[in-house]
């Protein structure tokens, strides 16, 4: 895996200074937590050092959670309600070059909404977000600065017809699914570049079945049934390349990618008619750039480390947390925390989620009503912490950094 150098953590840099800085300051730390209801329109806001609960929030419909990358803003996006809703997460940090500022306050509604019709996928590229709805075939697209004002500017991008969509804002470019000619039930069959005024640049990138998208560093990949469609950037529109599968593992597929944070790879699942145990590690800059890594049991869900760049953790059906080393390509240690969740049945049942947040990875157990603690580095249990309903999407934010006699408190 190549080391990227894009992605500095916010402690990296605060540590850096208190080592050898000619200005000392206070250091803060703050982590949260957000946590939304299986089936109620609530989310709930949890000091993650303290796990204290600090506000709940109530939305229009159950929600899905996407934190940006800057950590200033969670969105709940309700696709039962046709509706996704901005929340201010209270942290903030400002990079100074030799040291970042923290800013820490209240969690807080910022009023910003953006309406349409079944809203599912979700994407930031750069500071900018599109919100794409299925049953219109059109994204809205958003600034995050915006957003956290309370009033944003909504940019449209008209896909072409109603489907289960995905749009992703890409410079001066926009990078759009291409609608299956036999309508919106089936899965689209491509993505096509175009520019600011809908006019298309180049030719259509065939990705069959496409299904999930994710970047890592200045990569942004799409699965698809025959491997994967790798974007970068270059002089004028972004270039597609075509990653196919190797060989023994064209029986199977990846529907779901996350991006690595600090190493540039993507994880991805494992899907073939076998029902196969497995996840799939991918670095495009490798000659052979897929790996299966094999698990006891079908995924549930997992998630990467933003600090220790080399781990990402599965959570599996058996009720089994793992640590994944990326760069070995191997389960490192495994760690029983719930009752199992079987992933037979429907598909929106209530199942575990989980998020890094500092030194702990949380995982949600919405049937026990609770979230599990477990060190990062002994990958012991470190705790629990009640939480009211059942718990079921999660995500994190926050770090270290210089405080210039802010009020600390989280």
């Amino acid at each position: 895996m190549k080391r990227s150098t894009w992605s500095l953590s916010v402690s990296l840099l605060a540590a850096s200074l208190a080592a050898g800085g000619a200005q000392a300051h206070e250091e803060a730390t703050a982590w949260r937590l957000f946590v939304a209801d299986h089936s109620e329109p609530v989310v709930h806001a949890i000091d993650a050092i303290e796990g204290e609960l600090l506000e709940t929030f109530e939305v229009n419909g159950p929600a899905s959670l996407y934190r940006s990358h800057s950590g200033e803003t969670v969105y709940a996006v309700q696709g039962t309600a046709d509706v996704v809703t901005v929340i201010a997460t209270g942290i903030a940090f400002h990079d100074h070059g030799d040291h970042a500022d923290i800013e820490i306050e209240a969690p807080r509604l910022t009023g910003a909404e953006i309406r349409g019709e079944y809203p599912v996928h979700f994407v930031e590229h750069q500071g900018h977000w599109a919100a794409f709805f299925d049953k219109e075939g059109v994204a809205r697209v958003f600034r995050e600065r915006d957003a956290l004002t309370g009033s944003v500017e909504l940019r449209e991008v008209d896909a072409g017809a109603p489907h289960h969509g995905v749009v992703v804002p890409y410079g001066n470019f926009d990078i759009v699914s291409e609608p299956h000619p036999e309508g919106p039930s089936k899965l689209p069959i491509g993505i096509r570049v175009q520019d600011r005024n809908g006019t298309r640049v180049g030719e259509l990138a065939e990705c069959p079945d496409l299904h999930g998208e994710a970047t890592t560093g200045n990569l942004t990949a799409f699965a698809c049934a025959t491997g994967l469609l790798i974007v970068r950037s270059g002089d004028g529109a972004p270039s597609i390349e075509h990653l196919p599968y190797a060989e023994a593992f064209r029986e199977g597929k990846a529907t779901t990618l996350l991006g690595g944070r600090g190493l540039q790879y993507f994880l991805g699942n494992y899907v073939d008619d076998s029902g196969h145990s497995a996840v799939m590690l991918i670095d495009p800059s490798e000659e052979e750039a897929f790996r299966l890594v094999e698990l006891p049991t079908r995924r549930v869900h997992f998630a990467v480390d933003p600090i220790r760049a080399r781990y990402a953790y599965v959570f599996t059906e058996d009720g089994q947390l793992h640590q994944l080393d990326v760069l070995a390509g191997e389960i490192r240690h495994s760690l029983r925390l719930t009752d199992p969740y079987s992933m037979d049945g429907h598909w929106r049942d209530p199942r575990p989620r989980v998020a890094v947040a500092g030194e702990n990875v949380v995982v949600t157990d919405p049937l026990a009503g609770k979230l599990h603690l477990v060190d990062a580095v002994s990958f012991e249990k470190a705790g629990e912490v009640a939480v009211e309903g059942t718990p079921f999407n999660i995500v994190a934010v926050g770090g270290t950094g210089a405080a210039h006699g802010h009020d600390h408190g989280h």
